[in-house]
């Protein structure tokens, strides 16, 4: 099944003397279970790219398809509750609300859709065992290490189960050994739960960890390739 379908989408921002094309005519597929990076410097045109691909922004022109989804049908209301449900987000900088506790960071996606607040709690410690979170799920986020906020921000992220996960430099604000846990989890999300994910990156180390990494240059791709990460899926089931 096709997640996420990109077709000639471009973006150009406009306000300054001179417009920006930041995105020029990006096509690309993301199926059920894809691990993809996007690789490239500042400026490249990845950033923006993922925040389309998110349904953070719009694009100025070219088709963008979540699912069944025709983001150019949807008005603002229609964007938000599918950012809600069937979209995840893992940031730099974590985004944790710093007057919730962990466990209540991680239920709010659930809670904001109108879910049951119990179960929406039994997960949130089931995936904070997962995460190896439980003895934090009564701290603040100011408590927490850099780490630990990532580790809660990505439960936080898959709590709704989400279709597509989007992980903007997601290891860029942890040191080496912190950067390397996330990764690992990132990659057992994705064998384990067959959950689709495009991550946003500067690393070559942390774009190893997918299966494709798309190189981009001057808002478009530049080149495509297949690395060493792909694996069978685990037998393991995720809580």
């Amino acid at each position: 099944m096709i997640i996420l379908s990109v077709e000639d989408v471009r973006k150009t921002y406009v306000g300054g003397e001179t417009p920006v094309e930041a995105v020029r005519g990006v096509s690309l597929s993301l199926a059920a279970g894809d691990f993809v990076a996007l690789m490239g410097p500042s400026g490249c045109g990845k950033s923006s790219l993922l925040h389309l691909c998110g349904a953070m922004d719009r694009p100025t022109a070219g088709r963008l398809r979540i699912e069944t989804a025709d983001l150019a049908q949807l008005n603002d209301d229609q964007l938000t509750k599918l950012r809600r449900e069937r979209i995840g987000f893992v940031f730099q900088f974590f985004n944790l609300l710093p007057t919730l506790t962990v466990r209540e960071n991680i239920t709010l996606p659930v809670l904001l859709a109108g879910g049951d607040v119990t179960a929406a709690e039994r997960r949130a410690g089931e995936l904070a065992e997962r995460v190896g979170l439980t003895h934090r799920l009564r701290h603040y986020p100011q408590q927490l290490s850099g780490g630990e906020m990532q580790r809660a921000a990505m439960a936080r992220a898959i709590i709704h189960e989400p279709a597509l996960l989007i992980a903007d430099e997601p290891t860029g604000n942890l040191d080496s050994e912190n950067g390397a846990r996330v990764l690992n989890l990132l990659g057992e999300l994705n064998r384990e739960l067959q959950l689709t994910i495009l991550l946003a990156t500067h690393g070559a180390e942390t774009a190893a960890a997918a299966q494709r990494i798309i190189r981009m240059r001057d808002g478009k791709i530049a080149s495509v390739e297949t690395t060493s990460a792909i694996e069978e899926p685990t037998p393991r089931a995720f809580v």
